[in-house]
């Protein structure tokens, strides 16, 4: 809600250092520290106010930088709902700082910012995380019962954990629709694309993982321009938002809808590789198409930013080398394999999808827990989309039958998973090659360990129960 014109007064003084008689409190406002290329630690401060607060960084204040301003995006169609869409309001001001190397304070309005760690240890991996209101799919989420949409929880016990760092693997925002006339699990909740939705979605629940530490923040397909894309480019990606990239035009979106991948490095020998697949497709994709040339280069670049460490893990949304399960109309399960348009794309570069530096992959998109291990030299996959959107039901086999791949060429050694639970997943390094790696449900306890040495893992148990 915006702020009246006498309690704006009252913040920008504030903001200006200015005293008061009567000082008001300082305003509500969300904070957040978001790692980018090479490693370069953002500030950003979502706040409605007149203008951008003052960051203190150690000891010494400076203004930050408007990154957006608050405005109303002119209305584009929804796709799960064209007839039910509205113009995205987002009104507050997207307000950044850079973080210089040996940071040891920040702070904004006295609120205190983590900071990242050269060689972070202890990492929080989490992914698809909003409550899902979506007409064309009659998906109604129930938001209002922290049992049916946990994240708030989900970020608490992940907070706990006292993470060094963060990594979302995409899909933040969800309500895409109004929840129906009489459905009280979702009543009252906002939709669409502007800042309602998206605090409700993930800033409000996140607020205390937010606090604990920085994070990565990938991109999904919910985040592409013909969802939350505008949201996506305003809050949440590390680089400079640039007009045309920001999903405000439909005759931007192929710009938009792509961006090269980068690298964040967490120690001398290892890095992080972020890679934007939103806009992929399970259908396929094939030459001449946009997407399919978009992904090769992507590729290649990320083949690139590989051979400056000797170790890397992947960031993508799609688990190119996971697998799915459905359920016919007959009642049998089809399993489905990973992303068909990556797969196309990246196979036709690499027919092991990943530069050899690449040790494993940390994805989400299926609403589920696992992990894929390889006798074929492909990199293992960890999905960890679990953590608050409606789960995937639809049961896995404890192994998989004979012949049964995510993807052509890749040969499954070790499959573990968890279907219909809510939790994180954690990872703690045990040495250049090797991550401790643990899935937690919702109170905290310990469902899964595993260990991932070079390109292989395997897991204690096949199957949580």
């Amino acid at each position: 809600m915006l702020l009246s014109t006498l309690k704006r007064g009252a913040i920008a003084l504030l903001l200006t250092g200015c005293a008061a008689t009567n000082p008001s409190p300082a305003p509500d406002f969300t904070s957040y520290v978001v790692l980018g290329e090479y490693g370069a630690a953002v500030a950003r401060v979502l706040i409605d106010a007149p203008a951008c607060p003052a960051i203190v960084i150690n000891q010494h204040s400076q203004p930050m930088q408007l990154r957006a301003p608050a405005q109303t995006i002119a209305l584009r169609a929804t796709p799960s709902a064209p007839a039910d869409s509205k113009p995205a309001e987002f009104p507050l001001l997207t307000c950044e700082t850079p973080l210089p190397a040996g940071t040891t304070s920040a702070s904004v309005l006295g609120r205190a910012l983590p900071l990242p760690k050269a060689e972070p240890q202890r990492i929080v991996v989490i992914g698809d995380t909003g409550c899902r209101l979506q007409k064309s799919s009659n998906s109604w989420q129930a938001c209002n019962d922290s049992q049916q949409y946990p994240f708030a929880t989900t970020a608490a016990q992940a907070a706990a954990w006292k993470p060094d760092l963060v990594i979302h693997v995409g899909d933040y925002h969800y309500r895409e629709n109004a929840c129906p006339d009489g459905n009280a699990g979702c009543a009252g909740s906002p939709w669409g694309y502007g800042w309602d939705a998206w605090d409700a979605d993930f800033f409000a629940p996140g607020a205390r993982l937010l606090d604990a530490a920085p994070w990565i923040m990938a991109r999904g397909n919910h985040e592409n321009c013909l969802r939350g894309g505008q949201g996506y480019w305003r809050f949440l990606d590390p680089r400079p938002l640039l007009k045309g990239r920001d999903c405000n035009a439909a005759a931007d979106d192929d710009v938009g809808n792509y961006s090269d991948p980068y690298a964040v490095p967490i120690s001398q020998a290892t890095q992080l590789l972020v890679l934007d697949t939103a806009n992929t497709t399970w259908k396929g994709l094939k030459p001449g198409d946009i997407g399919y040339a978009r992904y090769q280069d992507l590729y290649r670049k990320m083949a690139a930013l590989s051979q400056q460490a000797p170790n890397n893990l992947a960031i993508a949304h799609h688990p190119l080398l996971g697998m799915g399960a459905d359920r016919k109309a007959d009642g049998s399960i089809v399993l489905l394999p990973g992303d068909a348009g990556l797969q196309a794309a990246m196979g036709s570069v690499n027919p092991q999808y990943f530069p050899p530096a690449v040790q494993a992959l940390l994805s989400g998109h299926v609403h589920l827990w696992q992990q894929t291990s390889f006798s074929s030299g492909h990199p293992s996959q960890f999905i960890a989309g679990f953590a608050g959107t409606s789960e995937d039901i639809v049961p896995l086999p404890e192994r998989l039958p004979p012949g049964v791949t995510p993807a052509p060429g890749a040969v499954v050694e070790h499959f573990s998973s968890w279907v219909d639970g809510f939790g994180f997943m954690t990872m703690e390094r045990r040495g250049a090659q090797q991550w401790h790696v643990e899935v937690h449900d919702l109170q905290g306890t310990i469902r899964n360990r595993c260990e991932l040495d070079g390109r292989r893992s395997r897991c204690e148990v096949a199957q949580v129960k």
